[in-house]
């Protein structure tokens, strides 16, 4: 479910289902031509699927950051434990293009970086590493 879906009413009702944050980082340098920015755009919206679709009624995604910036680490922590402190307990960080490691943001719950995933278990199994790695998070 994305954010502008919500209605201040829906939210009480349905948050302790929707009790996951998908924050997706596009990881844009400025650098890219409108054609490069909107193929990066589409492989975020392709990688957010193998969450949104599967996972739907306990996943709301929030805005994305779009623009990589040397503090980007400290600007996804102080965004996941704002989240965490208005009711999310999980947050997931999304990035198809850009190079996070989950020691680089600890306050988020999980962070899946797809060329990180694509190196580990190729593009073929990144659907369902990405399920599995979401599944996990929830039984902790």
């Amino acid at each position: 479910m994305k954010f502008s879906e919500m209605t201040q009413d829906s939210w009480a009702e349905l948050q302790l289902y929707l009790d996951t944050c998908l924050i997706p980082y596009t990881a844009l340098t400025g650098k890219q031509s409108p054609v490069e920015a909107t193929e990066a755009l589409e492989r975020l919206r392709d990688f957010l699927d193998m969450v949104e679709i599967p996972f739907k009624g306990r996943i709301m995604t929030y805005p994305a950051f779009h623009y990589a910036c040397p503090d980007m680490s400290m600007a996804l922590n102080t965004l996941s434990e704002q989240l965490k402190s208005s009711g999310f307990k999980y947050v997931v960080i999304m990035s198809s293009d850009g190079e996070l490691e989950q020691t680089q943001v600890t306050s988020a719950d999980l962070v899946l970086s797809r060329s990180v995933l694509i190196r580990e278990v190729g593009e073929e199994g990144i659907s369902r590493l990405v399920g599995e790695k979401i599944r996990v998070l929830w039984k902790r």
